[in-house]
């Protein structure tokens, strides 16, 4: 096992007055391993962005340890701040300047020398191929290259720790699937990269370790594997107009189904085999005269992951 470099103890942050406080991050505790990415999974509002903004300094916490590279980020912030990135979700580049303009003074920013920023702000460009609009006013830039630029901007001093809120919301799949190529590469450059997303499938292709968090709170952790392994089998879904307690319960009562829970109209079943148990389901429902509205078998998803954990669809409060 590598070594951490950031980890949480009970990290709490609480907003509002005593009388009405919201706790926006109730007592989470992480670890992630150098030279990894690390993936926080959860809906908007679940508390992402709240942790990410703590282990970046940007916030203190209510309560709790936070350390990164080692350091505390309440008491050795300006430390902390050297050896990290961050890229917030809506970036912070001004339209007027050119890319090769944000990378120089970003890098004198961070103390390099005129000649060192320039030739930082070319090698940057070059990897994110942005070469041929390096000089280019950042008005003209699409989506998906002012997103490969705010990355570069949080790796010109080479942080040990690259943090990346939200990073392909508002992308189209062909730039989300280019900054993914950023990502692993960085990864494999060394850089241990924590990201925060709500899409499901960035989350399972992109991640070596992800932890689910909801209302604050991390429900589930692991890999992506782990995580849907844990839910032991097939899931075979039943879409009725009305009687669904019944359905789940007549259902649940079989000896191949494992679970039965109910949510938003729909049974889901979780089974060992899902083809040979989707014939005796039919049978069930036609023997008590419930006609399904929709039928299917899939494998388990992180969706059915969050499903268990906390009774909602990830996929569905994402839309």
């Amino acid at each position: 096992m590598r070594e951490p470099v950031i980890e949480t103890e009970a990290l709490r942050r609480t907003f509002g007055s005593k009388d009405e406080a919201v706790e926006a991050v109730a007592g989470v505790d992480l670890r992630v391993e150098a030279g990894t990415i690390f993936g926080f999974l959860g809906p908007n509002g679940a508390g992402k962005t709240t942790t990410l903004r703590i282990l970046s300094t940007l916030l203190p916490p209510t309560s709790g340890v936070a350390r990164v590279a080692g350091l505390d980020v309440a008491t050795q912030a300006p430390a902390v701040r050297r050896r990290i990135g961050y890229v917030a979700q809506t970036g912070g580049t001004d339209p007027r300047m050119s890319g090769r303009g944000e990378l120089v003074m970003q890098g004198r920013l961070f103390g390099l020398s005129g000649a060192d920023s320039h030739a930082r702000a070319a090698e940057l460009l070059d990897a994110l191929e942005l070469a041929d609009a390096a000089d280019r006013p950042i008005e003209t830039y699409s989506g998906g290259m002012r997103r490969r630029l705010d990355v570069g901007l949080g790796m010109v001093h080479r942080p040990v720790v690259l943090f990346l809120d939200e990073p392909t919301t508002g992308l189209d799949p062909q730039a989300r699937a280019r900054m993914w190529d950023e990502v692993r590469r960085l990864r494999d450059g060394g850089t241990t990269v924590f990201l925060t997303t709500h899409y499901l499938e960035e989350a399972d292709a992109l991640c070596d370790r992800l932890a689910i968090i909801d209302h604050g709170r991390i429900v589930a952790g692991g890999t992506g594997a782990e995580l849907k392994h844990a839910i032991a089998g097939d899931v075979i879904t039943v879409g009725v107009a009305q009687s669904a307690e019944l359905v789940r319960q007549l259902l649940a009562a079989q000896p191949f189904v494992r679970e039965a829970t109910v949510a938003e109209g729909l049974v889901r079943l979780y089974v060992t085999d899902g083809e040979a148990s989707l014939p005796a389901v039919l049978r069930l429902l036609d023997a008590q005269g419930l006609a399904p509205q929709t039928l299917s078998l899939h494998r388990p998803s992180l969706d059915d992951v969050f499903l268990r954990q906390t009774g909602r669809s990830l996929r569905e409060e994402a839309a």
